[in-house]
Order: structure tokens, then sequence, then C-alpha cells
């Protein structure tokens, strides 16, 4: 039974204070795959008197200091990409090509910070005056289960990068990825307290933070309702804060695209990292003209997707991360047919075969409106509605039509027409004809998917108070 450091704190792993402890299932087959002590608040104080005294110095270091700082953890976490791998099928189930890209992308976002710093200028003159930008301080990362090593190094790079000092709090739910990611941090012989961890239960932790006037900046991802809470607690003190929220993204398909290559882009949007994404396109937006045409590839294409282990297999979609996770998509399916929708694929248990783990049915629904709880809500999960227009305007209020705004996609034979309707959409980024990743390019929220931006310049700014000097 492997046992998970929960605790790392001015330069130690060490046994937590809090004394509960927690079985961490895997998805693949719901055994017990290893245990956690959970921190608790006092661990969360320690950590955040370690950073206060770490920031002291670590506000002064250079450039070249902080670049090789980011380059040394790049290289600690390639030697640990097998057992990063490992882990994230293990403890989160995603696919092994998805497992792969993510763990390889979490240590390549630190070379990217590195060209940032190159260069960027932390002084500036404008008009009479010189603008200095300083390290906002002590920073809190919550990061989430379901991208744990990526969403760790986009908000550490930028962190370390800036000058500040740190405390990660990972899910609790994904420990053994951020423990080996934690483990190649402390590698990188960075100085003590410069980046602590805690992890345990986020209501205990984040009462910590929030309550301390030593922690200055707040950096979350995960869902919207957390995020609002953590909005209004952050004012008491006046946190600054970075907020990565939830999607619930349209994917628009016009009359000119071509579906052999469309509808398989669309079914991957829909159902990336088993459908657990806030950037999911899972709101499908199909003009009335070709919805037969679109309903009958979305079913050839369906049936080209491999559902099952990915420990054992090359499969396209695992298993769901959790009993809590499998649940709560067995219950939208519900609620999409008792609102009407029609079932198009997949619908409610196991798929044959696979009732040892929380494998679910990759589902679509059809005949679904914009005001269903389906095309409302973010499911989170391997889930797709397909929603007719009937012309592009209506498609673009459709698509504007909901509280999020993370991101959207356009399928196109007219890459121009694309890009004019990417400006009419109220969402952080738009991808026309393709599903690629900029990880240099600013990635947030319009509306209730966030505030902020990560990434790049914008990503390393958000760490960063403005001083205005005049002499």
């Amino acid at each position: 039974m492997i046992q998970i450091q929960s605790v790392y704190i001015n330069g130690r792993f060490e046994q937590a204070h809090g004394t509960e402890i927690a079985d961490i299932i895997s998805p693949l087959d719901k055994s017990v795959m290893a245990q956690m002590r959970y921190a608790d608040e006092v661990d969360t104080h320690k950590a955040i008197k370690a950073a206060s005294k770490a920031l002291l110095s670590f506000r002064y270091t250079s450039k070249e200091e902080r670049k090789a700082y980011l380059k040394a953890i790049h290289d600690e976490i390639l030697k640990r990409l097998d057992d990063l791998i490992e882990a994230t099928i293990l403890e989160y189930g995603a696919s092994q090509e998805r497992s792969k890209w993510s763990n390889l992308l979490s240590a390549s976002v630190f070379l990217d910070q590195i060209s940032v710093l190159d260069k960027y200028s932390f002084e500036k003159q404008i008009n009479e005056s010189t603008v200095v930008m300083e390290p906002v301080g002590v920073s809190a990362l919550f990061t989430p289960w379901n991208s744990t090593a990526g969403s760790i190094a986009v908000k550490l790079s930028a962190a370390l990068a800036a000058g500040c000092t740190v405390i990660l709090k990972p899910s609790e739910f994904a420990p053994r990825q951020a423990a080996i990611i934690m483990e190649s941090i402390a590698a990188a012989g960075l100085p003590e307290g410069v980046v602590n961890m805690v992890n345990g239960r986020g209501e205990v932790i984040s009462k910590a933070f929030m309550e301390s006037a030593e922690v200055t900046k707040i950096s979350f991802t995960g869902s919207t309702s957390v995020g609002t809470i953590l909005a209004k607690q952050s004012f008491d003190t006046m946190k600054r804060v970075t907020l990565e929220l939830g999607g619930k993204s349209a994917n628009i398909i016009l009359d000119d695209a071509d579906l052999t290559k469309a509808i398989p882009m669309a079914l991957q949007a829909a159902f990336m990292n088993n459908g657990q994404a806030c950037i999911a396109g899972t709101r499908l937006l199909v003009p009335e003209s070709r919805l037969l045409e679109i309903q009958k590839q979305l079913v050839i294409e369906a049936d080209k997707l491999k559902v099952g282990n990915p420990l054992t297999d090359k499969v396209d979609i695992g298993p769901l991360a959790s009993e809590r996770q499998y649940s709560r998509i067995q219950e939208y399916i519900r609620i999409g047919m008792e609102e009407g929708a029609k079932l198009l694929y997949g619908g409610l248990g196991y798929p044959e075969g696979l009732e040892q783990g929380y494998y679910v049915k990759p589902t679509i629904f059809v005949g679904v409106n914009n005001q269903m709880r389906i095309a409302r809500e973010e499911i989170f999960g391997p889930v797709l509605s397909v929603i007719p227009y009937s012309n592009e305007d209506e498609a673009i209020a459709i698509a504007n039509d909901t509280e999020y705004g993370l991101m959207a996609f356009v399928s196109t034979g007219n890459e121009g027409k694309g890009i004019k309707m990417a400006h009419q959409l109220k969402a952080g980024r738009v991808l026309v004809n393709t599903l690629k990743h900029d990880p240099l390019a600013p990635f947030g929220g319009y509306k209730h998917s966030g505030i902020g931006r990560e990434n790049g310049v914008y990503g390393l700014e958000g760490f960063l108070e403005v001083k205005t000097l005049i002499k």
C-alpha cells in the first residue's frame, strides 16, 4: 500500500499534523491504490510562515536565478515522466495518449516561462514615470483533480518567474500525481520555503489561507461555485485573485463545414479527458438544414471510439475519476431523458464488460434546446447536446446564451467567416477549425468562467504588482 506524503514545508517532506486518513480509489477497478494523511490548518499556517520568510530574499532574485530554477524543475519532471504517466492513469483514468501529452506539457511549461522572462522587462518608462513590476507576494495555488500536473505547472512557473513564494493546495483526489510533482520540485534545489505543499480538505486549508494577511494572492482552478466563495472571502484581506472556473462551451458547425473533419473534431472536443474538461465543447450547434446528415455522421464516428481500461488497452475514453463523478453523469443522463431530449447514442449504465470501474457510455442527445439543464449546466463528463439553429445570427445568440464563457469552437470551410464569427462569441478562447493549444497565449474566461488569465505574459503579470516611481 502506497502511503502518500501530503505535506512539504520549508524544504522537507513531513508527516501531516492532521489525523484524517483517506483511501485513494483507482477508477480503473475501484480498488484502494494508496492512502494519504490529510494536512490541516496547523500544517497550513506552518507553510504560510515558511513562504513568508522565504519571500524576504526570493523576491530580490535575478532573472537568471529564476530561469535556472525553472529549468531545473523542467529537468526533474522529465526524469519522473513515466511515474507521472502511470499515476495519472491509475489515479485518474486518463488514456495513455492524454496522460503522456498532459505530463509532457507540464514540464515544457517551465521552459515556456523562461522564454517569457527573456523578453519581459520588470521596469518600463511611461511618460515621465518609471513603472516597476514587483512580486505580489505569498501565493496560494489551488489546482484541480482533472489536470493536476499541468495546472500546478502553469501557476507555479508564473509565480516563481515573478519572484513569489507559494503554497500549493492540489486536489486531495489526485494526491499521487501532486506528490510526484512536488518531489520533482524538491529535487530542483530551490531555497527552503519558496515552494510548499499542503494537501487535504479544501474547506479546512482554504480557511487558513483566506484568513491570513500574509497570503496576498489566490490562484484557483476549479468549480464556479467554489471560486465564487473564494472571491468573496478574498475581499476581507484584499487578496489579488485569479480564477479559472467552469465552462459550457459551444461548438458551432457552419453549413459549409466538411463533416468528415468537423464531426470527429466535435467528438474529440466534447469527450476529451473522458469528458472531464472545463473547456469541453459539450453544446454542438448545427444547421437545421444538415441535422439528419450530422446525426448520422455522429453515430458513425462515435462507434469508432473505444472505451476501456487505459492501463491495459489503447483507448479513447477511460473511466470517470470517482464514484461521485459516475453518479453525477448518470443523473444528468436521466435529467436529459426526463426533459424530453432524445438519446442518439449511449445512455445509462456501464458499457458492457466494464462494470468493475467507473466507466460510462459516451452519450449524445438530440432534440435539445438551449433552455434544458443538460444544455445549461456543466456536466463534466462525456455527454454531448446537439442543438439546431436556423441561421448564423441564431447560432451566435445560442452560443452566447450561457453564464459561462471559457471556450468556443467553430468549424467552417471558410476560415475568414469563422474568424468573423469568433469576434462575436463571448469566450476567452475561440478555436477555428482546430483543437490546438497555445501554451503562451492567455487562457481564461468571460463571465462566470473566471477572472484574470493564465499562461505567457498575462499569467506572469497576474503575480505582479505595479509600482509607479516619479522623480
